[in-house]
């Protein structure tokens, strides 16, 4: 690792063109940092940075961004669909998917054409095993998971998950990276679920059990929790928010692991995921949206 360290980085790589890549890329270009984003083909990718400008648009309609601060970060936002475009960043965030499988073939596929140089391998990961994704990678000692939470540009917490193979240095990159995204590191041990996401979900999850017992509506529940415990979201709206499958996911997998009930996937979290209404994203989820909106922002 440089002595300099990562505030003198100016260009780092990010794999994958879902919601919370997007979120990812915007975060680092906010900051100065070029962003090579990297997805199936080129036009995909164009597409998904013009996701990134409407949300700096209802941004914008909110006050809370300007109009140069939009240039300024699209600007700093290129499309690749070769991963070897990516030669020469120091730095490689991997939020592509959320299987086991599609992370080790991104690990791979960096270990096979950016090992020279790469000084930082981050994994955005909420639930999986950072040990297990690395194996027996070269990069092991590079390799650290970061659990970013939404809405990643807002959000000033990061969880920083160390994998049995990560060094000292790497922590300390990790932790400097963060930094400079203006967020504080909580370093984690290597446990299903990590904090915020083994806390949030049987809270969401009870929620969602109060909502098909029929205690209450949903547009009830959100607003006794939001007052009665002073959170700027309710329950369902955040499971809306995060997505009704990845909530899903998320519960299932603490559910294989840890065998424990109250991870247990309420059945009408099932029945809507099994619908397709799945939050923000497709316009329905617990409560309804004027639109589509694949790249949430709160």
């Amino acid at each position: 690792m440089e002595k300099e360290g990562l505030f003198f980085i100016d260009k780092a790589a990010v794999i994958g063109i879902k919601k919370k890549s997007l979120q990812i890329a915007e975060t680092l270009a906010a900051v100065g940092i070029e962003v090579l984003l990297l997805g199936p083909t080129k036009s995909e990718v164009e597409t998904a940075i013009q996701g990134i400008g409407e949300a700096i648009d209802r941004e914008i309609q909110r006050w809370g961004m300007t109009e140069a601060d939009k240039r300024a970060i699209l600007a700093r936002i290129k499309p690749i669909d070769d991963i070897k475009l990516a030669a020469g960043c120091k730095i490689v965030i991997e939020a592509t998917g959320t299987s086991f499988e599609e992370k080790q073939a991104a690990l791979k596929a960096v270990e096979e054409n950016l090992s020279d140089g790469l000084a930082l391998y981050i994994i955005h990961i909420s639930t999986l095993s950072v040990t297990e994704i690395t194996g027996g990678s070269k990069l092991g000692p590079k390799v650290i998971g970061m659990h970013f939470q939404e809405p990643v540009p807002k959000i000033p917490v990061v969880e920083l998950v160390r994998g049995m193979q990560t060094s000292d240095e790497t922590v300390a990159a990790a932790r400097e990276l963060a930094r400079r995204l203006n967020k504080t590191a909580v370093e984690v041990f290597e446990y299903p679920g990590y904090i915020t996401t083994r806390v949030i979900l049987p809270f969401i999850n009870e929620a969602i059990y109060v909502l098909m017992e029929g205690i209450a509506r949903a547009e009830d529940i959100d607003t006794a929790i939001k007052l009665g415990y002073n959170l700027p979201i309710g329950p369902l709206g955040l499971c809306d928010s995060l997505g009704l499958d990845e909530v899903l996911r998320r519960m299932e997998n603490l559910f294989e692991e840890l065998g424990d009930v109250k991870f247990r996937p309420c059945p009408l979290l099932r029945k809507m995921v099994r619908a397709g209404k799945l939050g923000r994203s497709t316009g329905e989820g617990f409560f309804k949206y004027e639109k589509k909106d694949a790249y949430v922002r709160q």
